[in-house]
């Protein structure tokens, strides 16, 4: 009896085993393979940093080299200025002399020739960090280059790939670059940079004041002048070649706390060192209009944060020329 017991057993169990197994077979449910996670990765906005416009359909904002920052002489001697018409945003900044340099972004697009390439500055820390960019410079004094260095941003300089001197050009305004050519110097994994500024779009704008010019003074020598017409702004005493001016669509000007560097140029100037941290006032221009707001940093790598008494403040996505105008020793803005 013990043994029809266990025959019963093993004949069970074999059925129930060979009824799992045959469930395909008989049309049955398969099993199925567990779903994958939704991925936790962030999406990659399809804008560039440095303009907030809309890439077009198919193009890869994530390149394989940083944002390109070319410190470009600003002075007459400079004239005609080279490639600043593809630049995605331009930052304008005092040196010594009371006159001013020009540090031009690139990254949605790369120019050719470009220049003159002029040194670099301890203030261009707040201005670069931001956005991790690389620097294209002729040079810049040892205590200078040590901090460029301890804030961990690249520089590449005169007898780098892609540097040459313009035979047709008095030194030292005649140093140039091909810039496709030294980006390939700084090429990395593809990545996309922080905007630059808070993006948004005109219809975000308080309406402001009219105002259709500005002056914005950096010392007794040197005045920017811009006027709005139509379709964006022009800078009516650039040094850039004909056709090959920046076209920007808002002017940005930040006043800002300027102090010594700690040492002189050959000619025995004061070089200025301009604090682009903290807080200040900041007026923005746009379509003919003026909103005034404030600008803050928490220290020289953070982002660009602006509001007004309602609160967050954007800038129209386009192309934009920032003003660091100082707060005192003799800078200031005047619009009509």
């Amino acid at each position: 009896m013990r043994s029809v017991r266990m025959l019963a057993g093993i004949v069970l169990t074999g059925s129930l085993l060979l009824a799992g197994c045959g469930g395909d077979d008989e049309g049955g449910k398969k099993s199925e393979e567990p779903e994958a996670a939704p991925s936790s990765a962030p999406e990659v906005p399809a804008t560039w940093p440095l303009t907030g416009l809309q890439a077009p359909d198919g193009t890869k904002v994530e390149k394989q080299h940083p944002v390109m920052v070319l410190k470009m002489d600003n002075t007459a001697s400079s004239a005609p200025q080279v490639g600043l018409g593809k630049a995605d945003l331009v930052v304008e900044e005092l040196v010594e002399g009371g006159v001013t340099r020009l540090a031009a972004f690139y990254y949605s697009k790369i120019p050719g020739e470009a220049g003159p390439v002029r040194s670099m500055r301890a203030s261009d820390i707040g201005i670069v960090a931001p956005v991790d960019g690389a620097m294209v410079t002729s040079g810049a004094a040892g205590v200078t280059i040590d901090r460029i260095k301890g804030a961990g941003i690249d520089f590449f300089q005169e007898g780098a790939k892609g540097f040459y001197r313009d035979s047709g050009r008095s030194a030292p305004y005649n140093l140039f670059t091909d810039m496709g050519k030294t980006a390939t110097l700084a090429k990395t994994k593809p990545t996309r940079p922080d905007d630059y500024l808070p993006w948004g779009t005109a219809a975000d704008l308080p309406k402001g004041q009219k105002a259709t010019s500005i002056a914005a003074s950096f010392s007794g020598g040197h005045t920017t002048n811009w006027v709005y017409r139509g379709k964006g702004y022009v800078n009516e005493n650039t040094f850039a070649a004909d056709g090959d001016e920046f076209p920007a669509d808002s002017v940005l000007v930040l006043r800002v706390k300027v102090g010594d560097a700690g040492y002189t140029d050959p000619a025995g100037n004061p070089v200025p060192e301009t604090k682009f941290e903290g807080k200040g006032a900041a007026l923005l221009f746009h379509d003919g209009r003026l909103v005034r707001g404030t600008w803050a940093k928490k220290n020289l790598k953070a982002p660009l944060q602006l509001t007004t008494k309602a609160g967050k403040l954007t800038v129209p996505a386009g192309k934009t020329w920032i003003e660091l105008v100082p707060e005192g020793n003799g800078g200031n803005v005047t619009f009509q």
